[in-house]
């Protein structure tokens, strides 16, 4: 190899290059989609999960809180409320809310769901919780 970088070995260069990652992005790209049916929940998903996800964005729970690490971190993170709460323990919290808020605090809304609403709610959250995050949060605690 000459001590001159010439345009011919510079181009080769680039060419070899263009091509090395472009077969990089493909094989990702193909490894990515065959992973995506092992991790794809859809067939979990029920009209209830739906219906807990649009109340949660139209009441703009994400707002307040974080999903999956997703949102505002006013309050606090709920992809694992379920394992630290329960299902009725969750619906209880909600439900118990004050009206008023409570003075001098940040306090979570009342929003006054009815019982399918707090199920479909729970239900989501639930969802949520069985979403594979690689063990992410490391603890349970959000």
């Amino acid at each position: 190899m000459s001590g001159a970088f010439t345009k011919s070995m510079a181009r080769n260069i680039f060419y070899g290059g263009t091509v090395f990652f472009f077969l990089l992005f493909l094989a990702l790209s193909f490894d990515t989609l065959s992973q995506l049916p092992k991790r794809d929940m859809r067939a979990n998903m029920t009209p209830q999960i739906a219906e807990g996800k649009k109340l949660w964005e139209t009441n703009n729970c994400i707002g307040c809180h974080t999903l999956l690490g997703e949102g505002a971190y006013f309050a606090p993170e709920l992809g694992n409320v379920i394992v630290r709460y329960g299902e009725e323990g969750t619906k209880a919290f909600i439900q118990s809310r004050p009206k008023e808020g409570i003075p001098g605090r940040r306090s979570m809304p009342q929003f006054n769901f009815n019982d399918e609403q707090l199920n479909a709610i729970v239900a989501f959250l639930k969802h949520v919780n069985s979403i594979n995050t690689n063990n992410w949060p490391p603890n349970s605690q959000g």
